[in-house]
């Protein structure tokens, strides 16, 4: 059985902005992952696992 996508889940300290990337785009993004897409600022990490409940909360960042 699979869970899904797992991600990891932010807010911006910056502009308080929440999202989330796919741990699959870790390769592709390097440095670049967990950045606000808003302002570029460092994301604080809030969790990471599969989808949670209030994840509609969160833009999934896809790049």
């Amino acid at each position: 059985m699979s869970w899904g996508p797992c991600f990891f889940y932010y807010h911006c300290p910056q502009c308080g902005k929440r999202f989330k990337y796919a741990t699959d785009l870790i390769a592709d993004l390097g440095p670049r992952f967990g950045l606000c897409p808003e302002c570029g600022a460092e994301g604080v990490l809030e969790k990471e696992g599969a989808r949670t409940p209030d994840d509609l909360q969160y833009e999934e960042i896809e790049e």
